[in-house]
């Protein structure tokens, strides 16, 4: 359904939203349909705050022969805990809380911002745009080789024969999520999950399918695969190896949401990243690319 706008009453910290996310009056305005699992719209209200948020109770949840473990909701929360130790805040604020349909993931709803038309893969504007849309992060090109702020993904069937380049910006924002991704182990890193936000940041959304203890990378953001870390991922990295140490307050955290052997992956992959220093490449194991890809 589409949403109509609505902004928190004044400008909340992270904390403040967390807090009213936890405890606010959830109300359910509607259901987003599409999605495979229940997702509902909804306000959070408390103290005169108010906040839109979606809503995913776990009763909503369809089984996953692969993750039999936890729930998806856990994992959405443990995907936010994890973007958050980064420093990045990569991922809205995310709750673990009671609701009218029972236990589940409330998350902060965020507006995106549209799309700029005029900016194509070229690099090239098109009509004079003013600039207030947000530059396309993903596209097709038909050329064999990406423009110049452009990082190739994999060539991609378009119909009637023909192939295209899919292709992804070279963007600052977009690499660490890259990283985060290679983090939490992302088995579901769609185009339709990156919302560039107001004030340039961009959130990524839907982690239920992440901290597998198997390797299920599937992304978008395959552009990066092999190059060297940069160095401040290289120091997000680092620092998230010691807050990852047994019985730190963040490992605490993640032990009420995914498994024990899950947390242990997790470790794995982040002292993976710290000695090669480099993005992960696709293993060749499992598809590399989610389906679909939007």
């Amino acid at each position: 359904m589409p949403a109509p706008e609505r902004i928190p009453s004044r400008s909340l910290t992270g904390a403040e939203l967390v807090g009213l996310l936890t405890e606010g009056e959830l109300t359910v305005l509607g259901q987003i349909r599409g999605a495979s699992n229940a997702v509902l719209y909804c306000t959070v209200a408390r103290d005169g705050e108010e906040a839109p948020c979606v809503y995913k109770p776990v009763a909503g949840e369809q089984p996953l022969w692969d993750f039999p473990d936890g729930t998806l909701a856990g994992r959405e929360v443990a995907a936010y805990e994890i973007s958050e130790a980064t420093g990045w805040g990569l991922v809205p604020p995310t709750v673990l809380r009671d609701g009218p349909y029972g236990e589940g993931m409330c998350q902060l709803w965020i507006d995106a911002v549209p799309h700029d038309d005029a900016d194509d893969a070229d690099g090239e504007d098109g009509d004079g745009d003013d600039g207030a849309g947000e530059a396309p992060l993903l596209a097709l090109v038909e050329d064999e080789e990406p423009g110049e702020g452009w990082k190739a993904v994999a060539r991609a069937e378009v119909g009637e024969g023909r192939t295209a380049l899919l292709v992804h910006a070279d963007d600052a924002r977009l690499r660490r999520l890259a990283v985060l991704d290679a983090v939490i182990n992302n088995g579901d890193r769609k185009g339709g999950h990156l919302l560039p936000a107001p004030g340039g940041r961009l959130y990524g959304i839907d982690h239920g399918v992440t901290f597998n203890a198997d390797d299920k990378l599937r992304t978008l953001l395959w552009g990066w695969a092999g190059e060297p870390l940069t160095a401040e991922a290289v120091e997000v990295v680092e620092r998230l190896g010691a807050q990852l140490a047994p019985g730190t307050p963040l490992v605490t955290r993640l032990g009420e949401l995914i498994t024990e052997a899950e947390i242990e992956a997790l470790r794995g992959r982040v002292a993976g990243l710290r000695a090669t220093g480099r993005h992960p490449e696709p293993s060749g194991e499992w598809p590399s690319i989610p389906w679909p890809p939007v």
